[in-house]
């Protein structure tokens, strides 16, 4: 019973109490009993206080709870539950509130995954995302942007995209894609430190449901990779025309003088068909390179596995490169681990020793030296090509394994070859999962280091 004389009941009794008095009050003027009248208003009075205290009890206190609860949900604590025994309106109004709770927490815990999702997403996406309103002010940049460009979210957010981004193919992107309300592409590049990136930029603009415009998403595509390859394929098509043409000229020069008389004198006659000769030898050179790369570079070739002795194989080839050296005074030697035995393909290695020994001896000035030692550890089979050479400077290494690079290209024109043995040593070392190392210091020599799978 204490709960009716607190808030909010109490003014209830209070009320009925004078409604209770000001009823004796009357009955009083007919009825001289006070005793009777007393016992008549007391007991009125307790059966309208166990009234008022049964629907207090059963509907009041339930309802107000119930109303909490639902502020609560509504605040997003969808935990919250209004639990009541009864199996009235009241029982019934509490399992829907209840089941409402649990709905819209599952709506919840499924948005919240699908948020989660959406947001892993665009965080680990490897283009770059902008979200930009019809305003123009950005509302989401991804961790690919901010490395792509700096800062951090807090420097982009809640800005103009003009005022925070200085590129101007960026600026007219999102421009047209606002103005002709369709996908805009556009290509930059971008220096971070020291290093030159290619980007592709798309502009998406974005519509609400009754096709009204409402901002764009810009997306930031890293295409250096494309844009690397797409100048190494001008570059080889460029080298592969030059180091045809060379030959080809000398080829027609010399046949045309020979058609216009000169087949007359022996002597000059066999000089230029020896010319002719060595230029054509070097032109088979190079397409027999070209087709070995291509046969490399192709993904569904595969390498012959055999064992075989790495000294008979060494043994083999030495001789021929041994006629090479010594024509320009080098002084070539071989330290070969005795016994030593691999697995991999035969004629493959055969090139790579050929290769780095000739291409030693084609940059190493005359008295050099250039040497090939061959050991082995407990996974590998390690091949060591050193020289006394004209040496690479530092910032050409990186590219020393490119098709047609020469670090030298007067001096390489004259040395022979082709241009693309380094090349195809490294391909030939990655297709047997091996690894290169090279060592270069200018005018003092080159040390290449080749480690392929025992």
């Amino acid at each position: 019973m204490k709960e009716l004389f607190k808030k909010p009941i109490n003014r209830y009794t209070v009320l009925f109490f004078v409604l209770t008095v000001f009823t004796g009050a009357i009955i009083a003027t007919v009825n001289n009993n006070i005793i009777i009248l007393f016992a008549m208003l007391a007991i009125d009075y307790i059966i309208l206080l166990v009234v008022l205290r049964f629907i207090y009890s059963g509907y009041i206190k339930p309802i107000k709870k119930a109303t909490e609860t639902i502020k609560e949900i509504g605040n997003g604590n969808y935990r919250a539950k209004f639990h009541h025994p009864s199996s009235n309106i009241i029982g019934e109004l509490s399992y829907n509130i209840n089941a409402l709770s649990r709905n819209l927490w599952e709506i919840a815990i499924r948005e919240e995954i699908k948020s989660e999702q959406l947001s892993t997403i665009i965080e680990n996406t490897e283009n770059g995302l902008v979200l930009i309103d019809e305003k123009g002010y950005i509302h989401l940049v991804n961790r690919k942007f901010i490395n792509m460009f700096g800062n951090s979210a807090k420097d982009y957010k809640g800005f103009l995209y003009y005022n925070v981004m200085e590129n101007k193919v960026f600026h007219k992107t999102v421009q047209n894609t606002f103005l002709y309300e369709r996908n805009m592409k556009g290509e930059f590049s971008h220096y971070i430190g020291l290093d030159k990136y290619y980007y592709e930029i798309i502009g998406v603009p974005i519509f609400n449901e009754k096709n009204r415009l409402k901002g764009a998403v810009v997306v930031i595509h890293d295409i250096t990779e494309l844009k690397k390859h797409e100048i190494m394929r001008k570059d080889f098509v460029a080298n592969v025309s030059h180091e045809l043409r060379t030959p080809i000229t000398s080829i027609k020069g010399f046949a045309e003088t020979l058609l216009e008389g000169g087949l007359g004198d022996k002597e000059t006659t066999h000089e230029f068909l020896k010319i002719i000769y060595n230029e054509s030898d070097r032109m088979q050179l190079l397409i027999e390179d070209l087709l070995t790369l291509s046969r490399l570079e192709n993904e569904n070739f595969q390498i012959v596995l055999n064992k075989f002795n790495v000294k008979e194989l060494v043994d083999g080839i030495i001789p021929t490169l041994k006629i090479k050296a010594e024509k320009k005074q080098l002084h070539l030697t071989r330290d070969i681990e005795e016994n030593l035995e691999m697995k991999a393909d035969q004629e493959k290695v055969k090139q790579i020793f050929v290769n780095l020994i000739d291409n030693a001896i084609n940059y190493t000035p005359e008295d050099g030296k250039v040497s090939l030692t061959v050991n082995s550890t407990s996974d590998y089979v390690h091949i060591k090509v050193s020289d006394t050479g004209i040496g690479i400077e530092k910032q050409n290494l990186p590219r020393i394994f490119e098709r047609f690079y020469r670090v030298d290209k007067a001096r390489s024109r004259n040395t022979g070859g082709t241009g693309l043995g380094l090349a195809i040593v490294k391909h030939i070392v990655e297709v047997h999962e091996g690894k290169m190392e090279l060592e270069s210091e200018v005018n003092k020599g080159t040390t290449v280091h080749v480690y392929l799978p025992r």
